[in-house]
């Protein structure tokens, strides 16, 4: 894609232009391009035909699916990602500055224009057949989620899934998506050997908020559902209070992991509201157009928490934050986990039994 041809994505929707519900209002365009485009009124008279703002996909076939991280703040070197972009369409989104890389926004475009890696089964299996591959745990769901609603048509989640099936591949699972549930006939004989565990993220037990903050994500009842039908099924699930809004949902903590804690949920965790880069603006665009109100207390307060700025990326403070808030917050953790009977920390994933199939034609070993 050419500079030039990125000027089609601005901070404006074109005249007639209207999205269905979503998390971003607005598309500015992505930090690396040189140009940037804005829709205005020039005075005439018409009629101006609308049109809905839908989501399209591209390909993508990538050369390897696994990536590769040292960050010391995290518990997995490697993840997959099936998809760029997240039709979830998460007002707060970590991950929403990524799609400056393709030239895109992270507004509108991170939710309404999406890549899908096609053939992702495959090149993993290559991946994982090489004689210099270390088995470890893989996580899915680190940047957008696998289970996000475009993954009901193209199931490249599922092939991926049976590729780990096959090689008895441990792998650890981060989703908001119920349409996990049509996996389980994967996932639980995983569990059984110790090579699956699954992370359901809330951010708020509120639906009317979770429709505004998350707005094409299963509302939070919907998702303690999912939570009961993967431990009934003998699969191990870590409920993440994610993220917590200071002055908007971290009241919400010891609520979020009580009812996981029924639907059977048997660790937890939480992370604070992170705002990096382009995500500052669009989540205080957010604020003002949803909760006007809060606004000011919840950026004073996000600023407490990060050393009086927005962000703060520094290993070790960014998940957390820092001060006297930050301090309560953990006491407050550390108090439901008691209360509530949630680990911090489940059993490790097993990586013995990790082992490349035979393929057809192969010679079986006589021993």
């Amino acid at each position: 894609m050419s500079r030039e041809s990125t000027l089609f994505f601005s901070d404006t929707l074109p005249l007639g232009l209207v999205p269905k519900v979503r998390g971003a209002g607005s598309n500015a365009s992505g930090r690396f391009e040189r140009l940037a485009r804005e829709t205005f009124l020039d005075g005439w008279d018409s009629e101006v035909e609308t049109k809905t703002l839908g989501t399209t996909t591209v390909d993508e076939r990538p050369k390897k699916i696994i990536t590769r991280n040292d960050s010391p703040d995290i518990p997995f070197d490697r993840s997959i990602n099936p998809y760029r972009g997240c039709e979830h369409g998460c007002s707060y989104c970590f991950a929403r500055p990524t799609h400056a890389y393709l030239g895109l926004s992270a507004g509108l475009d991170f939710e309404t224009r999406l890549t899908r890696k096609v053939g992702a089964a495959e090149v993993l299996a290559r991946e994982l057949s090489a004689k210099s591959y270390e088995c470890a745990p893989i996580a899915m769901g680190t940047n957008t989620d696998p289970y996000q609603p475009i993954e009901a048509r193209d199931r490249i989640m599922r092939g991926i899934l049976e590729v780990l099936r096959d090689h008895n591949h441990p792998v650890g699972i981060v989703t908001k998506g119920t349409l996990i549930e049509r996996d389980i006939d994967i996932l639980a004989p995983m569990a059984r050997k110790g090579l699956v565990q699954v992370g359901i993220s809330i951010t708020t037990l509120g639906s009317r908020l979770s429709r505004q903050m998350e707005p094409r994500a299963p509302v939070p009842a919907r998702r303690l559902k999912t939570i009961r039908a993967l431990s009934d099924a003998g699969i191990p699930v870590r409920v993440m209070a994610a993220p917590m809004i200071p002055a908007l949902t971290d009241h919400e903590l010891e609520a979020i992991l009580t009812a996981a804690a029924s639907h059977g949920a048997r660790t937890a965790s939480y992370i604070m509201l992170r705002l990096p880069l382009e995500v500052a603006p669009l989540f205080e665009e957010w604020l003002e157009t949803h909760v006007p109100d809060r606004a000011a207390r919840v950026l004073n307060r996000v600023r407490e928490l990060r050393g009086g700025k927005l962000n703060d990326p520094r290993f070790g403070k960014r998940m957390k934050g820092e001060g006297e808030w930050a301090e309560l917050m953990a006491k407050r953790f550390e108090i439901a986990l008691s209360r509530t009977g949630l680990a911090r920390k489940g059993p490790g994933l097993r990586t013995d039994l990790f082992a490349v199939p035979p393929k057809p034609g192969d010679q079986l070993s006589l021993f």
